[in-house]
């Protein structure tokens, strides 16, 4: 009976593995379990770990009485803006709860937004996400309340600028979260609309809202 055949391929297979672990070992790779996988048909992992993420997708947890949040305004007059806080998605397309102007509780005329902004007790977070145009309808006292809120870029927010904010009634600065970009034909990254922005971080509870 001849083996010449099978032997020289099993021959190949020692030498190419032999030349894998040798290969592995002096450039640090693990070559035991790269055999192990080839011999077993099993499908070795190679990719890297996903980078693990947390509350609203942020990458670092937040310190203990802090609440995490991410704000995403919307991106020209055609994906709607997010606001997710704890990791809880409260304003977004896919719930369809998004309009157009500002959203805080999808409140986008200066009546209603000024009946809304008036009565805020004290310590309550206010987060706002433009979409489109938020500028337009705000009037004087409109604007005048959202610097009570700690804003600096509401005064000058103009025509289509994207715009997104946390601010507090009953703040002593300016607010730490806040960031405008502005409608420029020379920059905008869409034409007639700026690029949308992004913003999240842990803002540290205060009375009432602690628990």
């Amino acid at each position: 009976v001849c083996f010449k055949g099978p032997l020289r391929a099993v021959a190949a297979v020692l030498v190419v593995g032999l030349t894998w672990l040798l290969a592995s070992s002096l450039l640090g790779g693990d070559g035991s379990s790269v055999m192990k996988s080839f011999f077993s048909g099993e499908t070795l992992d190679v990719s890297e770990p996903r980078p693990r993420k947390y509350k609203c997708g942020l990458s670092a947890p937040c310190p203990p009485k802090h609440l995490a949040f991410r704000l995403v305004s919307g991106a020209a007059n055609v994906i709607g803006p997010k606001i997710c806080l704890e990791d809880k998605i409260l304003i977004s397309s896919v719930k369809n709860n998004v309009g157009r102007g500002l959203n805080i509780a999808l409140v986008n005329d200066v009546s209603d937004l000024l009946k809304f902004l008036r009565p805020l007790h004290e310590g309550t977070l206010v987060f706002v996400a433009s979409f489109d145009d938020a500028a337009t309808k705000l009037n004087e006292e409109a604007r005048r309340l959202f610097e009570e809120l700690g804003s600096t870029a509401v005064k000058e927010l103009a025509f289509r600028d994207s715009w997104v904010f946390v601010g507090a009634r009953g703040i002593d600065s300016k607010s730490p979260f806040e960031q405008r970009m502005k409608n420029s034909k020379t920059s905008n990254k869409y034409e007639g609309w700026p690029e949308s922005l992004e913003m999240d971080g842990c803002i540290p509870l205060r009375s009432p809202l602690e628990s």
